[in-house]
């Protein structure tokens, strides 16, 4: 059984892993920002099933509603936001040969966690 791990933007739950895969399940509440990061061993697939995301990739910020999905290749910066007043709940899928909440460099965050 998994748990739920709290953040000052929402949760997380790991729903299954494997050697070089990852798959969670993200809330992001409303007005609940992540930080501004990249990561040096894995890359992400966002799959947004609840809500409207907004995503930014390196300098371009998009929009994504359910049924969209967005890639983030090794050493992208990205972050993950909720602009509207409902919850936003995404599929993130975790690949690569490092698999460690260690792997990330931040570049900004709005709740004071450490910068690179």
């Amino acid at each position: 059984m998994t748990s739920v791990v709290l953040k000052p933007w929402g949760s997380y739950e790991i729903l299954d892993s494997g050697l070089k895969y990852s798959i969670k399940r993200i809330i992001v509440k409303s007005g609940g920002i992540l930080s501004l990061q990249s990561h040096a061993y894995r890359s992400e697939h966002w799959v947004v099933v609840q809500g409207v995301a907004e995503v930014t990739l390196n300098n371009k910020i998009s929009t994504y509603k359910s049924n969209e999905n967005i890639y983030i290749p090794v050493k992208a910066k990205h972050r993950l936001a909720n602009k509207e007043k409902k919850d936003l709940v995404v599929i993130e899928v975790w690949y690569g040969d490092i698999l460690d909440e260690e792997d990330i460099i931040r570049y900004e965050d709005i709740y004071d966690r450490k910068l690179i």
